[in-house]
This record gives structure tokens, C-alpha cells and sequence, in this order.
């Protein structure tokens, strides 16, 4: 049995309407190979398939459809606010009287981690990009389970109108995103490219219906892609933001590199995906996991179950992409003697309530169905852990 029908479905039982997991990749070859299938799983497949159909309605998405622009005034530029920057408004004279659209300029603003200030939803190309991404993930998948072109078709469409319909299409950069409001000129921060970590969600996608033959993965939609694509890398590898981001020793660092790999694989360019899995095991990596398995540098966020549980994230996504290109990253140690399975089984060892965090133990599914099923469980404390979601 392969564990990815059951991890993908199992919040859709118990802990949740439907799984929403801060990345993932998947093997293509295995989604495309149907004989490699369990026949163990059909629950979990007709969750998924229940699952994206149900998140292909809320769709489509486009950075057009924000009301509020960036500074460049180009509804087409991909936008985000701080998500942890308050207002101060202590220099900006009276501020019963000040609109909010004065308050987002004439205020400085300063960052509470882990407290999310929640005007940022109202810029929300983070959010549309992350729903549209899930969309395409599940919906490739459920067209493989299923045979059906609407599942492909809706994966296809959700493509075209958020990278390449030249109406519709997102710029390739990410200058603005995660913007600290405030006077002055108005720019993105580094900590913003963060907001397409799940690029590996549209890289399976993209690599199973074009490896799948999907009658819906035109020529024009492959090009179209990989013209955008081949416009954003050169940005996520020369921009001063993406310097500074790709050396970012926490999970901001994991991140960009799953981002940047998944980049490659999209325009099937292997050699520079598995380069960047190497760097990001050789550099960042070698730091982040000490030898009990904590990981320090996110452990001293204002939420650090969660931040150990999204690193963990980055890591197994960089590990799986690794997997797929050549990589074995999965037994590679730190300098400090941590692993990945290490760092899961110091997670699985911590109350996420001693520190408020009680709802976050759900996002820990994933990393310990995905550690189990590399590492194996010869003493049955993963499967005891994932049966807090049901039973199976």
C-alpha cells in the first residue's frame, strides 16, 4: 500500500473538512502507474476525489482579482502584507482621525511574531495562490484515480488563468509580496517568497498530466507554462530578496529551495532541481537539527510547534524531490547528528498545549505518515500517533 492516498485523505475523515497541508510532492511516475496502486485504500482515494471536487468550486483564482494594488499600480503584480506587522501609529498625530488607507502609509509598522494582524487578508494573492495551487494538486490526482477530464480540465484551467492567460496572469516576480506598509517607498521583504512554498503542488501536478498524457495538457498550455516559469527563475536566483531568502537558515531557506527545485522540475531541467536539493542539504540543512532533534531556530518562534512542524515540511518535501532526482537525502545527519525522523520523533514527543498550539498537532500528520513510510515502523509509534485521526 502506498501511504500517499491515506495521508492526502486522512483529514478529510476526522480532523478536518479537507487536508490543507503547507506543501507536498509527489512522485509522478507513481501517479501515473496505476498498477503500483493498493487495493487497500479505496476510502482514502474517494476522499481525495470528494476533496477536489469540492475545492475546484471554489475557484478560479487570479492576482486580478485584488481591490488594492501594489505600489507599482499593476493589478498583475503579485501583492502581500506583512502578516505580523501592526500599525503604530504613536508619530502620526490623532489616529481617531486617520483613515485606514492613511494609517497604511503614514504609520510605521512593527512585527509581533506569531500574532497576525488581521487586515492582511484583505490583500489576499497569498491566499488565492495557495487554494489555486491545492486545486491543481488534487484535481491532477483525481483525474488519475478517476479517468475523468473534469478533474484534468479544471487542474488545466486554474494553470492557465493564474500563469499564462497574458488577461489574467500573475508577473514573474515576487517584489511585493509580504510588503511592510508604512511611510516611504513601499517594497516587498525577502520572507515573502515564502508565500509560493507550494510550488511542489503545481510541479506533480504539472509532471503527472504531462507524463500522463492528459488530452487537456496541450502544447500551448506546456509552453505557455514554461515560458513563465523560465521568466521567474532568473528572479528567484539574481533578485537582492531572493539572495537573501535562499540563505535564510530556517524554514524560509527549506522553503526556497523546494520552491526552486520544483521551478526546475516544472521545465524539465532535472540536473538543476537535484543541484538544488544538494545545496540545501550541503549548506542549510547541516544546521538546523540538533542531535535530540530539536530544531533551535524554530523552536525560539512565538509559536514553535508550528514552526517545527513546517520546517519539517520544507525538509521531507526537499527530501521527496531529492528522492525523484537521483538524491537519497533521508539518512543524511547534521553537523549536530539531527536527521529528519529525528526531528519527527522530537515533535511527536512535545504537547502542543503547554504552548497554545493544541489545533496544530493535525499538521503533524503529514510529516509522520511520510517519516513512517520511509523509515518504516517496527515498533508501531506511528501508526499509534496517526490513529488520533481515525482508526485505519
Amino acid at each position: 500500500m502506498h501511504a500517499i492516498f491515506v495521508l492526502l485523505a486522512v483529514s478529510t475523515t476526522v480532523c478536518a473538512i479537507f487536508p490543507n497541508y503547507a506543501n507536498e510532492f509527489i512522485d509522478p511516475r507513481f501517479l501515473v502507474n496505476s498498477s503500483s496502486w493498493s487495493d487497500q485504500t479505496p476510502l482514502s482515494r474517494a476522499n481525495i476525489v470528494k476533496g477536489a471536487a469540492f475545492v475546484a468550486t471554489l475557484g478560479p483564482w487570479s492576482v486580478m482579482n485584488k481591490t488594492i494594488l501594489a505600489p507599482s499600480n499593476d493589478p498583475k503584480d503579485y501583492l502581500s502584507w506583512a502578516p505580523y506587522a501592526w500599525p503604530d501609529c504613536s508619530e502620526a498625530g490623532n489616529t481617531t482621525e486617520l483613515t485606514p488607507e492613511q494609517i497604511w502609509v503614514q504609520c510605521r509598522y512593527v512585527t509581533r511574531d506569531g500574532q497576525f494582524n488581521p487586515d492582511h487578508h484583505l490583500v489576499n494573492d497569498t491566499g488565492a495562490f495557495y487554494a489555486m495551487s491545492d486545486a491543481v494538486f488534487y484535481n491532477a490526482i483525481a483525474w488519475r484515480l478517476t479517468g475523468s477530464n473534469n478533474f484534468s480540465t479544471a487542474a488545466v484551467n486554474f494553470i492557465n488563468m493564474w500563469f499564462i492567460d497574458p488577461a489574467t496572469s500573475m508577473n514573474p516576480n515576487m517584489n511585493y509580496a509580504q510588503l511592510l506598509r508604512g511611510p516611504g517607498k513601499q517594497m516587498g521583504q525577502y520572507i515573502g517568497i515564502l508565500d509560493l512554498r507550494a510550488m511542489a503542488k503545481i510541479a506533480t501536478a504539472v509532471l503527472t498530466l504531462r507524463m500522463g498524457g492528459s488530452s487537456e495538457w496541450t502544447p500551448d498550455i506546456d509552453q505557455g507554462l514554461t515560458k513563465w516559469v523560465n521568466a521567474y527563475i532568473p528572479w528567484m536566483t539574481n533578485s537582492s530578496l531572493a539572495h537573501h531568502e535562499r540563505n535564510a537558515p530556517n524554514n524560509h531557506g527549506s522553503f526556497f529551495y523546494s520552491q526552486l527545485a520544483s521551478l526546475y522540475l516544472i521545465v524539465n531541467d532535472t540536473l538543476s532541481a537535484r543541484k538544488a536539493i544538494e545545496e540545501y542539504f550541503s549548506v542549510l540543512y547541516m544546521d538546523q537539527i540538533e542531535a535530540d532533534g530539536e530544531q533551535p531556530m524554530e523552536a525560539s518562534r512565538a509559536l514553535p510547534y508550528h514552526y517545527r512542524i513546517f520546517n519539517l515540511i520544507a525538509m521531507i518535501t526537499n527530501a521527496k524531490i531529492g528522492q525523484y532526482v537521483g538524491f537519497d537525502a533521508w539518512n543524511l545527519t547534521t553537523n549536530k547528528g539531527g536527521s529528519i525522523q529525528k526531528a519527527a520523533d522530537y515533535v511527536m514527543s512535545l504537547n502542543a498545549s503547554s504552548t497554545g498550539e493544541a489545533k496544530e498537532v493535525e499538521q503533524l500528520f503529514q510529516v509522520v505518515g511520510a517519516v513512517s513510510a520511509v523509515y518504516g515502523d517496527p515498533d508501531g509509534k506511528y501508526r499509534e500517533f496517526l490513529q488520533q485521526c481515525g482508526p485505519g
